[in-house]
């Protein structure tokens, strides 16, 4: 069938998975506008799907969310892209629904892919190479104009392998883009009105640029950020106990740094960490956040916890319980162990009951929600200074910069001329009527 060309046709991006996955989007965004499409959320003629592949079940949204856009609109062009493009590949190939597959490995390409689809020039549907020979991070993604926070990659890809994950072959090898890039990429987003950058990537902790003979690390990266940009908050995602370095905490030092941190500790048992390939051990957790608490004043600190990985027994979690309870930190994000196919613990001859997975994941978030809450309700009477979003997050208009949700009293009147500002609020109450959310927020009123 001939396809005209035409380059006012209507996208929309829809977005699964990781803040990486965040960036990339508005990367995908900009391809396809400086290409002459047109985005438009609401009945777009081009669905491009953004896909997550971290779990099994991730790809099988993504197949139940194609059959639904095309139910609802069965000329529409739908083209998967991302992680579950990449390494699920065959979950779309044969699927009707999936008019084209772009892999990570040729996400680039879209614009001009689409392009030669509506001219009726591509013989094939899928588009995919060896991720391991991608080199180039494409940069400029990550800003949407409608936000005040933007997640900024700086690195992409993983050479950890662990046992459990399969984002190294959706992603390919760790590589990082030049700090120089990144502080020039930083003035600009601050110049567009960007109040807030977090710094992201597949494992941040990897981050190196090879400058002049020297090798710049993540440490190097902050400093140059903080010396060389007006931007006045800066955040981390992610990052493993070890990569808590004395010099990494030494920088939180500065105003500019907020106050929180997210652990990827995955267990908190020695033995399941050896098993998950995990290169840390007990001690480094718990020196970790003590560190944390120790060194950087009122921090709000995230965790990643798996819980029923194969060889976990049931003392192993006790002892990952019972460590965690007895540690400063402020919120665990609990992930009963999921099946991957491709990762190497599916093939261990152990496993954990589904149900025991499920009673495991209920006693951590237990845990959780008790210390979120309890250290909710000690922030009231303090003074914060919140970021005023343009669209609201995590049930509050406002972000602190220690990470707490804020909702500001009467703030519908004036949320539109503050927003992408910090104002200084006084915190009233901690409110968890919504029983939607399994956490509350702050509520708070501006100090005049």
């Amino acid at each position: 069938m001939d396809h005209s060309v035409d380059n006012s046709m209507k996208f929309q991006v829809h977005t699964f998975g990781c803040k990486v996955n965040t960036y990339d989007a508005g990367l995908l965004q900009k391809n396809l506008q400086s290409n002459g499409f047109t985005y438009q959320d609401g009945d777009p003629r081009i669905h491009v799907l953004n896909t997550c592949a971290v779990t099994a079940e991730a790809t099988k949204e993504a197949v139940r969310y194609i059959r639904r856009l095309k139910v609802r609109d069965p000329f529409c062009t739908v083209v998967v892209t991302g992680c579950a493009a990449q390494v699920d590949t065959g979950s779309f190939e044969n699927l009707p629904g999936a008019d084209l597959v772009v892999a990570n490995s040729h996400k680039g390409q879209l614009p001009e892919l689409l392009n030669k689809f509506f001219k009726g020039d591509l013989t094939e549907k899928v588009f995919k190479s060896n991720i391991f020979k991608k080199e180039d991070l494409e940069m400029g993604g990550g800003i949407e104009k409608s936000h005040t926070r933007t997640f900024l990659k700086i690195q992409d890809g993983c050479n950890s392998f662990c046992t459990y994950c399969i984002i190294p072959y959706a992603r390919g090898k760790s590589r990082s883009i030049p700090v120089a890039d990144l502080v020039a990429r930083v003035n600009d987003l601050y110049a567009e009105g960007v109040r807030e950058a977090v710094l992201t990537g597949v494992h941040i902790g990897d981050y190196e640029d090879e400058k002049f003979g020297k090798k710049l690390v993540l440490e190097d990266l902050i400093e140059h950020l903080l010396a060389k940009t007006k931007m006045p908050r800066f955040r981390l995602s992610s990052l493993e106990p070890v990569e808590l370095s004395e010099r990494l905490l030494d920088l939180y030092q500065d105003d500019k740094m907020c106050p929180h941190f997210h652990m990827s500790i995955q267990s908190a048992n020695t033995d399941v960490l050896d098993k998950m390939k995990r290169k840390y051990t007990q001690n480094d957790v718990m020196h970790s956040l003590n560190q944390i608490d120790k060194r950087v004043k009122n921090a709000f600190v995230g965790m990643d916890v798996i819980v029923g990985f194969p060889t976990e027994t049931h003392e192993q979690f006790e002892d990952t319980y019972l460590t965690l309870a007895e540690l400063p930190w402020t919120k665990i994000h609990v992930f009963p162990y999921s099946e991957r196919p491709g990762t190497r613990a599916v093939t261990y001859d152990v496993s954990v009951p589904n149900e025991e997975r499920v009673r495991r994941a209920s006693r951590l978030r237990e845990l959780s929600l008790h210390r979120f809450e309890t250290l909710a309700k000690g922030q009231v009477g303090i003074h914060k200074k919140v970021l005023v979003l343009k669209n609201s997050a995590k049930g509050g208009q406002a972000l602190s910069r220690d990470y707490w949700p804020v909702h500001i009293v009467g703030a519908d009147e004036f949320v539109s001329h503050w927003a992408g500002q910090e104002v200084d609020v006084k915190i009233l109450k901690y409110d968890h009527s919504n029983k939607t959310r399994m956490e509350g927020h702050l509520i708070g009123e501006i100090l005049t």
